[in-house]
């Protein structure tokens, strides 16, 4: 066994003992608390915990079956009557002597498959493969819970965000609507102006009330996932990220597609439903083989012996006895049919892994198109809020010196709510884009993604 797969066994039982850790009791949780109470709370990566243990003892279990089978037999006996002839339609039986009505033997055989056609080993192969492909499945379900966590974090945040914006917009409209009802009282503005400012107020309301609703949703989806009660996720700090929110950013056509090609041999070589979509395919291939081997003949070998003891008699030995014994399959039909089904198996699990192999492909570069269009939109959208908050104070100032209708300040404070809003979508969804990339790329961690982001420029795909 090479060091990397032991390493990466030692790996996978540690994700997998995260499932019979206690749940977290609190309320503010950081990522990574949020993500190792997912983890902790998940049934699925407790359910997989067994089925990789499940599978070993499988793979155990066949390499037991070609050593010698060895059996031990007892038995005891007792003679009721003798056998005597008829006289007159009755029985006339003789007195034996009560030492030789009892007998006991005991035997003893030894068996052992000689050759079974390479039977043995294509099922320790196949054993193998599925212990292997247990294992995938458990990874792909940790990174699944990954995803999930960060999931339902970045929308916790995100909907506090949105909540935060929409207070600071109805701050804005009821400030608008107190301006415009001392202009109407001063018979500066019309009942209009004053209607489109209440109906603003109103519409702001509104909005509020819905953030909140969306806010208590995703705490509760959260609490669920992590089994914290009353969970709340604790701030992401941006300007950890901001090295790699310029860098992405900033990079050209050559440069992205050079690092796109870079992430995809990454994910190629570590993607568990990649991997394990190969191993279906190495199985099957086993299966084939396993299925031809109904051609070959089969040869065993035995040997028994036996001691048995009667009270007149003593110990006996009864003399050993050695057989070879062979057999030669001769339903080829049925064979040759088995062989074609387990082929378009083969087949099968070939077009399956060219599949997978495309799905990886098309996930991991939407991904990476949306994390380089989400960052782009991050650092624009931060602009473009500095500058409607800057329109905003401008606007504001004119309309308390009446230069300025209303209309203009709630188009003013308008712009600044959807420019938040903005920001805050394009923040939290380069953060989902990341949360994919690690889940998609198989890396261990934020900061190994980091890395092969933050890397080399690569001008040219390999």
């Amino acid at each position: 066994m090479s060091g990397t797969r032991i390493k990466q066994r030692t790996a996978l039982a540690g994700i997998l003992a995260l499932a019979l850790c206690p749940r977290l009791n609190g309320e503010s949780l950081t990522l990574e608390e949020i993500r190792e109470s997912v983890l902790a709370n998940s049934r699925s990566l407790a359910q997989y915990h067994l089925a990789v243990q499940s599978a070993a003892l499988d793979e155990r279990a066949q390499t037991y079956t070609y050593l010698p089978a060895l059996t031990l037999g007892a038995s005891a006996s007792i003679s009721l009557w003798d056998e005597r002839p008829l006289s007159n339609g009755t029985a006339q039986p003789e007195g034996t002597p009560a030492g030789e009505r009892f007998g006991t033997a005991l035997s003893f055989g030894v068996s052992q498959k000689v050759w079974d056609g390479g039977k043995h080993l294509v099922l320790r192969a196949i054993n193998a493969l599925n212990s292997e492909i247990t294992r995938k499945e458990a990874l792909a379900a940790y990174y699944a819970a990954l995803e999930a966590a960060d999931s339902a974090c970045f929308a916790a945040l995100r909907a506090e965000a949105a909540l935060e914006s929409a207070d600071s917009a109805l701050e804005k409209a009821v400030l608008a609507l107190s301006l415009a009802e001392l202009r109407l009282d001063a018979g500066m503005i019309r009942q209009g102006e004053y209607l489109e400012a209440l109906a603003e107020k109103e519409n702001r309301e509104t909005g509020q009330k819905a953030a909140e609703r969306e806010l208590r949703l995703c705490r509760a989806k959260l609490s669920v996932l992590t089994g914290v009660r009353d969970a709340k996720p604790l701030p992401v700090d941006f300007a950890e990220r901001e090295a790699l929110i310029q860098r992405l950013a900033d990079l050209d056509a050559e440069e992205a597609e050079g690092l796109y090609r870079a992430l995809l041999k990454t994910a190629a070589a570590r993607n568990p439903d990649l991997a394990r979509s190969g191993l279906y395919s190495r199985q099957a291939g086993a299966s084939l083989s396993l299925a031809k081997r109904d051609y070959v003949p089969t040869l065993n070998a035995g040997f028994s012996t036996g001691l048995q003891y009667s009270p007149s008699g003593g110990f006996s030995l009864s003399g050993g006895r050695f057989s070879l014994s062979g057999s030669i399959p001769l339903d080829f039909p049925l064979t040759g049919v088995n062989v074609a089904k387990k082929r378009l198996v083969l087949e099968e699990a070939k077009l399956q892994y060219l599949n997978a192999e495309s799905s990886l492909e098309l996930d991991l570069q939407t991904a990476f198109l949306d994390a380089l269009t989400q960052a782009g939109q991050t650092r624009s959208s931060r602009r473009a809020l500095d500058y409607a908050d800057r329109h905003f104070a401008y606007v504001q100032e004119l309309f308390t010196l009446s230069q300025n209708s209303l209309s203009a300040l709630l188009d003013a404070a308008a712009l600044v709510s959807a420019n938040r809003n903005q920001l805050i979508n394009a923040q939290y969804g380069f953060l989902s884009a990341l949360s994919r990339l690690r889940s998609l790329a198989a890396c261990n961690d934020d900061g190994e993604l980091s890395g092969l982001l933050l890397g080399p420029s690569i001008s040219q795909a390999p």
